[in-house]
C-alpha cells in the first residue's frame, strides 16, 4: 500500500518524518525521496538483526546521516528519539504494525508457518521470553484470552486447553498440534487457525498491543501542527485501538481530520501480495492548535 500511504502522508521537501517500523525499508525509501532536499527520516525498529541490514541498504541508496537515522527501539520510545534528533515535533509519521517479510521468511526466528525453526517469535531476540517458554508457562484461560483478543480465534478455548503448559520443540510441532486438535474441520479452516494462533502468540511475545497503546498516547505531543499520521494494522484488535483513539482525538480537537473508514489494498496488490489482504490503513492530521 505504498501509493496509498504516500497519498495520505503527503511528505514534502524539508520535513521531518518518522517510520516507526522500519523493517526492510521499503516505505522509508519512498518517503525519504519525497523529503528531499533538506528533509530527514528517523527509522525505528526493535529487531537488532535486521535494522543494521536496512540501514546499510538505505545508505547505499545515498541517504547519509543528514537525511536518515536508524534507531533500535520499539515505537513506544518515540519521545526519546525526538529528543535525540533535537526536534520539537514530527511532520510525517508511519507505523506499519505487521511483521516484516524478512522475519517471516527466516525460519530461525520462529515466525514461519511452513519451515521448522525454534519457536521464538521475538522481534528482539535479546529481550523477553520466546513463544515456546510463554506457552509452557501460561495457563489455559490466559492463553484462550490471548487467542481471542489478539486474533479473534473462534476455537480459542479448545486450542488453549491442549496447547497451554506444553513445551514444543519447534514451530512445526505447534502447527501439527493445532491441526490435530482441529482435524474435524476443513483443512482450509485449520490453516486459518494456525495463522491466527501464530499471530496471537507473536503479539503476546512482543507485547505489541501495549506498545501500540503507548504510541497512540504519545502521538498528540509528538506531532507538529498539521502533522500527518498513518497507521497500517493487520487485525481487529489493533484497528479498534487506532480507530477509538483517532475518533476521541478528533472529538477533543486534537486531530483536525481523521479517516472516515479504513483504506485497503487494491485488487492487484492483493493478488500480487496476499499478505496485504488483511491490511487496514487509518490516518489522522494533528490540529493547528
Amino acid at each position: 500500500m505504498v501509493a496509498e500511504i504516500l497519498e495520505v502522508l503527503d511528505p514534502k521537501a524539508g520535513e521531518f518524518a518518522v517510520d516507526c517500523t522500519l523493517g526492510y525499508g521499503g516505505h522509508a525509501k519512498e518517503i525519504l525521496a519525497k523529503l528531499q532536499p533538506g528533509g530527514k527520516l528517523a527509522g525505528i525498529d526493535a529487531d537488532p538483526l535486521e535494522i543494521t541490514k536496512t540501514e546499510t541498504r538505505l545508505r547505499a541508496l545515498g541517504f547519509g546521516p543528514d537525511t536518515f537515522a536508524a534507531y533500535r527501539s520499539n515505537f513506544a520510545g518515540l519521545p526519546k528519539i525526538l529528543s535525540a534528533e533535537n526536534r520539537t515535533g514530527i511532520d510525517v509519521l508511519l507505523a506499519d504494525l505487521g511483521v516484516s517479510s524478512m522475519q517471516i521468511d527466516n525460519p530461525s526466528r520462529g515466525f514461519s508457518l511452513k519451515v521448522d525453526g525454534p519457536l521464538d517469535m521475538r522481534m528482539n531476540p535479546q529481550k523477553g521470553k520466546p513463544a515456546s517458554k510463554i506457552i509452557e508457562e501460561i495457563s489455559a484461560p490466559d492463553l484462550a484470552l490471548a487467542l481471542k483478543e489478539n486474533a479473534d480465534e473462534p476455537f480459542s478455548e479448545e486450542l488453549a486447553n491442549v496447547l497451554a503448559g506444553r513445551l514444543f520443540s519447534g514451530s512445526q510441532a505447534l502447527v501439527k498440534a493445532i491441526h490435530h486438535k482441529l482435524q474435524r474441520i476443513k483443512p482450509e479452516e485449520q490453516a486459518k487457525s494456525v495463522r491466527r494462533v501464530f499471530q496471537a502468540l507473536r503479539i503476546l511475545v512482543n507485547e505489541e498491543l501495549t506498545v501500540l497503546e503507548t504510541l497512540l498516547r504519545h502521538l498528540p505531543g509528538c506531532m507538529n501542527p498539521g502533522g500527518r499520521i498513518a497507521i497500517l494494522s493487520f487485525h481487529s484488535g489493533e484497528d479498534r485501538r487506532v480507530k477509538k483513539t483517532f475518533e476521541a482525538g478528533f472529538k477533543d480537537g486534537i486531530y483536525s481530520a481523521i479517516s472516515d473508514e479504513v483504506l485497503r489494498a487494491g485488487p492487484q496488490e492483493r493478488h500480487d501480495n496476499p499478505r496485504s489482504t488483511s491490511a487496514k490503513l487509518r490516518w489522522a492530521i494533528r490540529s493547528a492548535s
